[in-house]
């Protein structure tokens, strides 16, 4: 293998992005994935120009297909397990026992989300249990959704949502906590409130039929939006000591910029806002601002190594 200008750790949607135009830079790449994205058992991609309503493996493998072409982009499934400095270049050794060295290093290593452990939310999650209404509120419009949430996320979930349906429920899987001001949104928009906890989701291969309480309750539903919390899917920056935000990403500029000299970062690891288009325009943005910073790096080796003109 050729010496590496940029390792991306991370072969979905961002990092894909980001490869395609190093490699449209004639710059020589790695990328390392794992294969297994977080919308793994999703059947479909909204919100994408040219794709909307595809399945997310679909749209990934017509990415990478496309990536391939370029001749100095390579790939490698494995998963890195450790990243360092080393000698003003980035070090990476994978799960398999293989080490690689690049000028640059990108994660685009994305999020672990922390579902709760309520029987059939695994199984329908980014099925029907969902996290983004602009990726999947036009499918379930005018239905009967519930919103698994309590607090501050259950209030703003009842603004949001209602402009997709009206029919909707609040599901706290334990004593609500609300303040007198979400109380007030919440009563406004007459969303019943159930406190009882859970006791399983009723589903057909991962649509949900109903939410069944632990006081015996049976509550018919099509869908359901949660908050989940998050955790990144990665050890990596933790290891190469980048900055977080307070939502727990990777803290990065609009270039995808870490902390950290000559890391950057794209994708969901570094943002909330987790849709196909905003990984890939992440992407697209690190990838151009690594093969600037390459180029001016460059120029300035060849001007050191410029003997300079006797008068």
């Amino acid at each position: 293998m050729n010496k590496l200008d940029v390792i991306i750790v991370g072969g979905s949607y961002a990092g894909l992005s980001a490869a395609m135009l190093l490699g449209r830079s004639m710059r020589q790449v790695l990328v390392i994935d794992n294969q297994r994205p977080c919308n793994r058992q999703t059947p479909h991609s909204h919100s994408y120009l040219t794709r909307d309503g595809e399945t997310p493996a679909a749209v990934a493998s017509i990415a990478r297909e496309q990536v391939a072409q370029y001749p100095t982009v390579s790939f490698l499934t494995d998963t890195v397990i450790s990243a360092e400095p080393y000698e003003e270049e980035f070090q990476v050794q994978t799960q398999s026992g293989k080490t690689f060295s690049s000028r640059k290093l990108l994660l685009a290593t994305g999020v672990i989300d922390e579902l709760a452990p309520i029987p059939g939310v695994a199984e329908c999650w980014g099925i029907s249990v969902l996290h983004c209404p602009f990726c999947h509120g036009y499918e379930v419009r005018g239905q009967r959704l519930g919103l698994l949430a309590n607090g501050g996320n259950a209030a703003d979930l009842v603004t949001l949502i209602r402009n997709w349906s009206e029919r909707l429920i609040i599901f706290t899987n334990g004593p609500a906590d609300f303040t007198p001001e979400q109380l007030a949104i919440i009563a406004q928009h007459q969303v019943p409130v159930v406190e009882t906890p859970i006791a399983a989701l009723e589903h057909t291969a991962g649509y949900v039929t109903a939410v069944h309480t632990a006081d015996k309750q049976q509550h018919p539903l099509e869908a359901i939006f949660a908050r989940f919390p998050t955790r990144l899917a990665s050890s990596l920056p933790e290891q190469l000591g980048c900055k977080l935000t307070e939502t727990g990403h990777i803290a990065v500029s609009e270039f995808g910029d870490t902390s950290v000299p000559g890391l950057y970062a794209a994708g969901d690891a570094t943002t909330p806002m987790r849709q196909v288009a905003v990984a890939v325009a992440n992407g697209a943005k690190a990838g151009a601002a690594i093969v600037k910073e390459l180029i001016v790096q460059g120029l300035y080796a060849d001007l050191q190594e410029v003997e300079p003109v006797n008068n």
